[in-house]
């Protein structure tokens, strides 16, 4: 979704799949994001039952990427997002979510909003992760040019430094800071918290010293905001 070409490819991926014979199409889209609109809107002429899933910020930024990096290695999360809330999703419900308009036509021409349950500031999230590794991580919020300068001293290049500093410099503004019932409304029960989130990567060695993932940094700009929210924040 955040790829400056995403509101052509999407257009043209609908168009040439629904030419195959599908019929039903899901896009994954995120809250907030001024790109997210055009990009639906090219799934809606695609001549297919569409359903658009706009999901919040995914808990998993914090378990994989540039994130995940910096806890592990420094315990210390820099990040341009100041004392924002932001109700951030399991990726598991994304995911589940996403199964109900792909398998069958309820939810066909629909945009359902997902997020978690609550509205943690990132300090507030970054705290629950100390407490579920048995560590003691610190947030550190910077100004977003100052974030983008330490991703260029990462290694990422330089195209997507700049789109990046672009898109933070407004996304954590605040205007997310809201909850969604679209877990409720499609799968009848509440959204996963994101404690229960913590405990399960903590358990699975997201935060351990020494515990390899994915290489810091190699995240196309459009796999932030929600990186693995069932497949970008």
């Amino acid at each position: 979704m955040r790829a400056p070409a995403a509101t052509e490819a999407v257009g043209r991926l609908a168009r040439e799949t629904v030419a195959l014979g599908v019929r039903r199409l899901v896009l994954v889209s995120a809250r907030g994001e001024e790109q997210a609109p055009s990009t639906e809107a090219a799934l809606h002429g695609a001549g297919a039952h569409w359903t658009v899933v706009r999901a919040a910020w995914s808990a998993r930024n914090f378990s994989e990427g540039p994130l995940v990096a910096e806890l592990r290695e420094s315990g210390e999360l820099v990040f341009p997002a100041g004392e924002v809330r932001e109700p951030f999703v399991d990726v598991r419900d994304v995911a589940e979510v996403v199964a109900v308009p792909a398998a069958g036509d309820r939810c066909a021409g629909r945009t359902v909003e997902v997020s978690g349950p609550r509205l943690p500031a990132f300090g507030e999230a970054v705290a629950e992760v100390a407490r579920a590794a048995g560590r003691e991580p610190a947030y550190r919020p910077v100004p977003t040019r100052a974030y983008g300068e330490r991703l260029a001293g990462f290694g990422l290049p330089s195209e997507e430094v700049a789109f990046l500093v672009e898109m933070f410099a407004s996304m954590p503004d605040g205007r997310n800071a809201y909850l969604s019932d679209g877990v409720r409304q499609v799968l009848g029960r509440e959204p996963r918290d994101f404690a229960a989130y913590a405990a399960k990567a903590a358990a699975a060695g997201a935060w351990a010293v020494g515990w390899v993932s994915a290489p810091p940094c190699r995240l196309r700009p459009w796999e932030w905001s929600w990186r693995g929210r069932a497949g970008g924040r």
